[in-house]
């Protein structure tokens, strides 16, 4: 057996990352003339009153930490304060700093005060309903995004399930590491964002049952970098009990590499520096002390890496630490979209060339181009921009959800999708006259979420699998297996040869699939070296 490498990021991918943001929802009115009773929440510091949809009480922006500015800048979270009486928790929080915004319908609605959360529940649940949880993670590349953006009153009300969405910190305020924080004793250097999200989740076990949840059947769930997070959340060692199963979507652990700490705060210093506060014993009381928008100018040449590895709260990398076994083995649910790259590509070069295509592959696959070029011929396409959505696609998401899969398939019930919707809504804002954005990264959350992300409703037959798809992902939370009563059947994802992954299609058409590794040439991206470098070889597959 080979040793595991970790993966080098993919070229493209940090930019992928980066565009997963989606519009803040309208949260529904009530009808004319009607006031409701405002729902009820005793929690452990202090009383809710929420607001009562249709079918739903939520509870919007409540605290699960202490604000973290001023001297709790760069420090881990603490505890909110109590309060006497009843707490107001009818709106929404502001979104934390974002780093590298996109998609926010109000981007003044930001605040360093953002450690908040949303709740919602069937409005017949009752304090002890003992109710399973959903615990969301938004993605957005650790640098912007926010669990505002994720309303989850239909899912709660179709499928009987409290939903919990978070906010978390970003950008260098979420993930900035240097030697200083070990020098004055802070732990956990370079995961404060992972922090938050542990605080959070801790918080959602303690209060649960407030909410008629269930605080011993949480699931965590996250899709892109809320994925990645969830892949620490299953290796840290101090989440060991606090969740029952998992959620990655579109954000495969073998993919999303973590930083040690010597990479990590090299980067830190570098970006400490950019932002006024060089080398010295002073540059951790400049770096809280600097005003928010010093410290979001800095960021411009230094993207967010991600939760650093090396400290207790994060030993060692979460594909690596998987691989070994050391990790809080749960049934997990993993999937990707059939064309994630398309958001990227159209976003980025939508009138992409045949001779770019060409150059481009040679630049960034050296002597393996020819084979890449061979497998991925313009010809095959309708254009450069697809054939480049589709190689980047399979060299990144597909690949390695097929890699992180196959590692997780060996320890614990593994179920796989592929999002596969040929008509699937655009993200608005992010839509290219012309260009096919359909299953592209992010097309699946208007399936599962309350939010305004699409260019356009969803059709009927798309309604129909968006139903489907949230009972199973309910049904996936509440037993650790995503089926629900009728055909057809979702089979794990099977072992030795075999691989098996649920194709979520519209108008019926939903299957298992066997050709996956086939269909997205895993065989070719396993050999390129670079492409392949986070897959740890007791993955195995083909």
């Amino acid at each position: 057996m080979r040793p595991y490498v970790p993966a080098r990021p993919h070229p493209v991918l940090v930019l992928l990352l980066a565009l997963a943001a989606l519009l803040v929802p309208a949260v529904p009115a009530y009808g004319a003339g009607r006031v409701p009773a405002r729902p009820l929440a005793a929690t452990g510091t202090g009383l809710l009153a929420g607001r009562q949809l249709d079918g739903v009480q939520a509870f919007l922006g409540v605290p699960y930490a202490a604000p973290p500015t001023g001297a709790r800048r760069f420090r881990p979270p603490q505890p909110p304060a109590r309060w006497d009486g009843v707490r107001q928790a009818a709106q929404q929080a502001p979104a934390c700093l974002q780093f590298s915004p996109f998609g926010l319908s109000d981007p003044q609605n930001v605040s360093e005060d953002c450690l908040y959360l949303d709740v919602y529940r069937p409005a017949d649940a009752a304090p002890g309903a003992r109710l399973p949880v959903l615990f969301w993670i938004h993605g957005g590349a650790y640098s912007q995004g926010t669990g505002t953006q994720f309303g989850g009153a239909t899912l709660a009300r179709l499928t009987g399930t409290v939903v919990v969405s978070i906010n978390y910190r970003l950008g260098q305020l979420g993930y900035l590491a240097l030697p200083q924080f070990d020098q004055e004793g802070t732990p956990g250097s370079g995961t404060w964002g992972l922090q938050d999200q542990i605080a959070a989740l801790s918080w959602t076990r303690r209060n649960a049952a407030a909410f008629g949840g269930d605080p011993a059947n949480i699931t965590i769930a996250g899709q892109s970098a809320g994925a990645g997070s969830v892949c620490a959340l299953l290796t840290a060692p101090s989440t060991a009990g606090l969740f029952s199963h998992a959620i990655l979507q579109s954000g495969p652990c073998t993919l999303l590499s973590a930083p040690d700490q010597q990479a990590a705060g090299a980067d830190g210093q570098a970006y400490a520096e950019a932002a006024g506060c060089p080398p010295g014993p002073d540059t951790l009381t400049c770096l809280r002390a600097a005003p928010p928008a010093a410290l979001l100018a800095a960021a411009a040449n230094h993207p967010t890496p991600g939760p650093a590895t090396g400290t207790p709260v994060l030993p060692r990398g979460p594909a690596e630490a998987i691989a070994a076994g050391a990790w809080h083995q749960v049934p997990i649910l993993i999937g990707s979209n059939a064309a994630e790259a398309r958001l990227l590509v159209a976003l980025t070069q939508p009138r992409l060339t045949a001779e770019q295509y060409t150059a481009q592959v040679t630049v960034a696959y050296g002597a393996d181009a020819p084979r890449v070029l061979a497998a991925y011929p313009l010809t095959a396409y309708g254009s450069p921009y697809l054939a480049y959505s589709a190689l980047l696609t399979d060299a990144t998401f597909a690949c390695h959800t097929y890699w992180t899969a196959a590692l997780l398939r060996t320890q614990v019930p593994t179920y796989v999708y592929e999002f596969d919707d040929p008509n699937s809504p655009t993200l608005a804002g992010a839509q290219v006259p012309g260009l096919d954005e359909s299953n592209a990264h992010s097309a699946e959350l208007a399936y599962l979420f309350d939010f305004t992300m699409g260019d356009r409703p969803l059709t009927s037959a798309q309604l129909e699998l968006a139903d489907r798809m949230k009972r199973s992902w309910a049904a996936f939370a509440r037993t650790g297996n995503p089926n629900t009563p009728g055909p057809p059947v979702w089979p794990t994802a099977g072992g030795g040869d075999s691989y098996r992954a649920r194709s979520l299609r519209p108008d019926g058409a939903t299957r298992t699939i066997t050709t996956f590794a086939d269909d997205h040439r895993c065989a070719l991206w396993a050999s390129v070296p670079g492409a392949a470098g986070g897959r740890p070889a007791a993955a195995g597959g083909r």
